[in-house]
C-alpha cells in the first residue's frame, strides 16, 4: 500500500475516533507520524493535493513529523498549505514545527 492510501485509510479511521479517546487518538496521531515520515517526496505531494479537512487532521502531527524528516522543504509545503487554506491559521503548527528543525 502507498503512503496517499496509508494516510487516507489513517486518516477515515481517525473520523471515527471520539474526540474524548485520548488513547486513541494518541495511536492513530502515532500512525499518522510514521506513514507520514517515512518518505519525504511522497508526504510532500500528498499534502500538496489534499482536502482542506485532511491538512486540519494532519497539522496535529506537523510538529511530529517535523522532528523526524528534519526538512526545510516540509516546512516551505507547510507554508503554502497555510497561503493555500488561510482560514485554518496553520501559523502555531508551522511555528512550532519548525522549532523541530535542528
Amino acid at each position: 500500500m502507498n503512503i496517499s492510501a496509508q494516510i487516507k485509510k489513517n486518516l477515515e479511521e481517525r473520523r471515527k475516533i471520539n474526540q474524548d479517546d485520548d488513547f486513541g487518538l494518541e495511536r492513530s496521531w502515532e500512525k499518522l507520524t510514521n506513514i507520514l515520515s517515512i518518505n519525504e517526496d511522497e508526504t510532500i505531494n500528498y499534502l500538496k493535493s489534499c482536502s482542506k479537512e485532511d491538512v486540519l487532521l494532519i497539522s496535529s502531527v506537523f510538529d511530529d513529523v517535523s522532528e523526524k524528516l528534519q526538512s526545510r522543504r516540509f516546512i516551505s509545503c507547510l507554508k503554502e498549505l497555510d497561503k493555500k487554506y488561510p482560514d485554518l491559521k496553520l501559523t502555531f503548527f508551522i511555528t512550532d514545527a519548525e522549532s523541530y528543525i535542528k
